[in-house]
């Protein structure tokens, strides 16, 4: 059987992988920035319901998103492990850092082009253009997100702005 690879991925990737609801997601570690404890997050009116709010970074405002609200989860609950992973994201050609709740980090892990699949067509409980493939490690699922594909254009330009008008 031919396994196939994901277009762009040549080498040897680094990703940072977390659980959400039983599952093992991963990001591209160059789009991380720092994982965070738990803090406490300043909610903001009439923001969509995954947005949880925003939280103060050395002085600067960051919106917190819960990706569990996101894919049609259940809400992120503050337990011992629950940390902030801070990201960043394109928001119309400018780079941007949003916060995502996630139940735990589980590690930083490497996985090589022939360890990365296309994500399928079905079967899975997020929409496939968010995915930019599924990674196999130890017999192990893991869910690799294109974080800039997570969010429309809009959901981000009003998460900036969120941020945006906490530090106003």
């Amino acid at each position: 059987m031919k396994i196939m690879t994901i277009e762009g991925i040549t080498e040897t990737g680094r990703f940072l992988a977390f659980m959400l609801h039983g599952e093992v997601y991963a990001l591209d570690i160059m789009q991380v920035r720092e994982v965070l404890d738990y803090t406490e997050i300043t909610t903001v009116p009439r923001m969509p319901d995954f947005m949880r709010g925003v939280i103060n970074l050395r002085g600067g405002v960051v919106p917190v998103v819960d990706l569990r609200l996101k894919f049609g989860m259940p809400a992120t609950e503050k337990g011992v492990n629950t940390c902030i992973v801070i990201m960043e994201t394109d928001i119309d050609g400018e780079r941007a850092l949003i916060g995502a709740l996630a139940d735990s980090v589980r590690e930083v892990l490497d996985l090589e082009p022939d360890q990365i699949e296309p994500a399928p067509r079905i079967g899975t409980r997020l929409k496939t253009e968010f995915i930019k493939g599924m990674g196999k490690k130890n017999d192990e699922f893991i869910i690799i997100l294109d974080i800039d594909r997570v969010f429309s254009a809009d959901e981000l330009s009003g998460v900036q702005e969120t941020g945006l008008a906490a530090e106003a």
